[in-house]
């Protein structure tokens, strides 16, 4: 029988279809041909695109070839560092100019390796270019948030298959974390304990709904999954910001991120993906009520009518076979 299962942080509710339930092959497909054509991503490129605000190198003068992660301003970005915020009202309505900064991160020189195929190594300084962008861009008083995101594939929105991550600095706090905010509020003032904290040691007695884990994170799927095969890595010790993480958790996260990924990835035959990294937005800092968190999102099926019109989800799987088939599956 079908079931509606909520979310314990927002209250969002979910529909986990069993009449259509759909196990890890009805999802698998053939990885797509590569693209031809001239990559601007790739070493020996780097004039075609702007000049990068940071990079980690073996050697070189900046904007040339000996990088291991390059970050460069997109060349169309959603918006744009300068000016001001412009603040203003027409009648009901508010408005502000398009401040923010929109960045690339250039994961690897390597044209044809995705991210399933990098080693710990590689992702840790991925990890720590997150950082280290975000504690820069923290310092512009404009910006309250900064998302960073991966799309992978076409279907999740990668118009460049070179492989890379983006950020955006935002002049707003972004409604789906404000939502995790007010939600890890209100469980906190009822109980006086973090949910996210909760969800962790939850999952760690029942180990139903437990992808993997290591000394500072779990991989789960959560409870009321919006998507199949959503997944979500969660620091097991709190802690609200993730740009304050050390060297250690940060090499800790790129151990736990990658073999989730490779875990994904012999589950679904390279599936389309997004990730994205909650954090406490900067005028909040380290609270007790909230945790920083990276959610992985599969994109497997389609938001239709339903779903726009009343905010639940459709997932035709359930978290637990999810969850047991990424545990077993040879990688």
């Amino acid at each position: 029988m079908p079931e509606l299962r909520k979310d314990p942080i927002t209250g969002r509710w979910v529909i986990i279809s069993t009449e259509r339930a759909k196990r890890p092959h009805d999802f698998a497909s053939e990885r797509p041909p590569r693209r031809g054509g001239v990559c601007p991503l790739c070493p020996g490129n780097e004039s075609m695109t702007p000049p990068e605000v940071y990079s980690i190198r073996r050697e070189g003068e900046p904007n040339t070839p000996g990088w291991d992660v390059r970050v460069v301003p997109n060349k169309f970005p959603a918006l744009k560092v300068e000016g001001s915020l412009g603040k203003s009202a027409h009648g009901i309505y508010d408005r502000m100019n398009g401040i923010g900064a929109h960045e690339v991160i250039i994961e690897t020189e390597e044209h044809e390796k995705d991210i399933f195929d990098f080693t710990e190594e590689q992702l840790f300084k991925v990890i720590l270019s997150y950082r280290v962008r975000i504690q820069d861009l923290k310092n512009d008083r404009r910006f309250k948030y900064v998302l960073i995101f991966k799309n992978h594939g076409r279907e999740a929105g990668a118009s460049l298959e070179h492989s890379h991550s983006q950020l955006i600095a935002l002049p707003i706090v972004p409604k789906r974390v404000q939502e995790e905010m007010v939600g890890g509020y209100n469980y906190y003032r009822f109980r006086d304990r973090c949910v996210y904290c909760d969800i962790v040691d939850q999952e760690l007695e029942e180990r139903e709904r437990l992808v993997d884990d290591n000394a500072h994170f779990v991989a789960v799927a959560p409870y009321a999954p919006r998507f199949p095969f959503e997944t979500w890595i969660v620091p097991r010790h709190h802690s609200a910001v993730f740009e304050t993480v050390d060297d250690e958790v940060a090499s800790s996260l790129a151990s736990i991120l990658l073999t989730t990924l490779k875990r994904l990835n012999a589950s679904l035959s390279n599936p389309p993906f997004n990730y994205v990294i909650h954090s406490s937005p900067f005028n909040e800092g380290e609270v007790e009520h909230y945790h920083w968190h990276l959610e992985i999102i599969p994109k497997l099926t389609k938001v239709a009518g339903f779903e726009w019109g009343s905010g639940f989800y459709i997932n035709p799987t359930p978290p637990e076979e999810a969850a047991r088939f990424m545990r077993e599956v040879n990688f």
